[in-house]
């Protein structure tokens, strides 16, 4: 149920910041108040509804040369489609319509017709800076989105307001029924867990349980999830990738530490993220990267690791106000062609400043990686990038 309850909490969060239905939210690039920052795209954000009367078009520009893509995701953060010149390549561009399956609507000559899970559905539209930022955000502000009608709009069936570092017990359950008829799971497989979470929520509702399904959910089954967090994919050389995002199929626990750490996560055919935490702020770490295995041959758009806290996985404050290395960074090449970076509080003797990312003494940091259409051995879980060594 997890999965689920974090998606609505988002839908919440999202309505009250500001986001309205079938309208476009872009985020400036380069928002360091964001957590899990991402420095490497300009992106687009929005919430669809639909129903059988109403489809909603986007029209997307003509994008060569740099990565994008259209996720559509649905209410259980499953990835339902991907819209980019791999995945449509003779509609790269152009209008797309968001419809449901028995939806009978008179469509733009020439438009997409794409056919969307449920009701509500969320996007996520990044596109990557590249050498030229200010290209990617005029490209971006050439996306366009409407309702071709006026969908009707249930409101929420609950609107969760727990927080990570105290996710909800007993009372979670108390409108079980109603969430899981909110949005279908298109997973097959879900029936038996679906009536696990039925039971669970029939017993909660006898006072004499109650009280002990809270207990045991708070002392036994939030510690195995956190804990199944801490392992949630392969670990290799210190480094952590989920065996799956995007689409999980039966996996709904890492469907749900997926939602729970990077909420709206693509396929790793589009993006794989490597994830490495609790380094130490005040320690110089080295990264060398053999002239044959250099970081642009395993992203066939952009590439970039990028330092966070560990608490609130927020940026470092630095002096550089560097937050990220990658493609667009200046980087420079050891003498035999290999390339070491450096992370760490000063900038270290012999290795150019240009390969350097600033931390901060005294403070925990996490590292993640990021590779934009990566390599096959990538997307098939067989390529991590190198250990970080300490320098004494």
């Amino acid at each position: 149920m997890l999965a689920r309850w974090l998606v609505l909490r988002q839908q919440g969060l999202d309505l009250k910041a500001g986001f309205k239905w079938n309208e476009l939210v872009r985020r400036a690039p380069g928002d360091i108040t964001q957590a899990n920052p991402n420095f490497d795209i300009v992106l687009s954000e929005a919430w669809v509804a639909v129903d059988d009367t109403s489809c909603t078009l986007i029209n997307l520009p003509e994008i060569k040369g740099r990565y994008y893509t259209i996720e559509i995701a649905n209410g259980w953060g499953e990835v339902i489609d991907t819209v980019n010149e791999r995945t449509y390549s003779k509609h790269p561009f152009g209008t797309f319509a968001l419809c449901l399956n028995k939806a009978k609507v008179d469509l733009p000559a020439g438009a997409q017709r794409i056919e969307v899970a449920g009701n509500k559905s969320r996007i996520v539209i990044p596109i990557t800076l590249g050498a030229d930022p200010a290209a990617a955000v005029a490209l971006a502000n050439g996306i366009t989105m409407r309702a071709t009608g006026a969908p009707e709009i249930d409101n929420a069936v609950v609107t969760p307001d727990f927080t990570n570092d105290k996710l909800p017990g007993v009372e979670a359950f108390d409108k079980t029924a109603e969430i899981l008829a909110s949005e279908a799971d298109i997973n097959k497989g879900m029936a038996e867990p679906q009536a696990m979470a039925r039971a669970v929520a029939a017993a909660a509702a006898d006072p004499a349980q109650r009280a002990h399904i809270d207990e045991v959910i708070r002392s036994q089954a939030i510690p195995a999830f956190l804990a199944a967090v801490a392992k949630m994919g392969q670990t290799v050389d210190g480094w952590i990738q989920p065996h799956i995002t995007g689409n999980y199929g039966r996996d709904y626990l890492t469907r749900s530490i997926v939602d729970f750490t990077r909420i709206w996560a693509d396929s790793p055919r589009e993006t794989v993220s490597f994830g490495s935490n609790r380094f130490d702020g005040g320690q110089t770490y080295t990264q060398t990267y053999a002239k044959d295995d250099l970081p642009p041959f395993k992203a066939h758009y952009a590439w970039s690791v990028t330092a966070v806290d560990s608490k609130d996985r927020r940026v470092i404050a630095n002096p550089l106000n560097r937050h990220l290395l990658g493609s667009q960074s200046e980087l420079q090449l050891n003498a035999d062609g290999s390339l070491t970076l450096v992370f760490a509080p000063k900038p270290l003797d012999g290795v150019p400043q240009a390969n350097w990312l600033p931390t901060a003494a005294g403070q925990e940091y996490n590292l993640v990686y990021r590779l934009y259409v990566p390599a096959k051995d990538a997307v098939q879980g067989r390529y991590y990038p190198p250990m970080l060594s300490i320098k004494p």
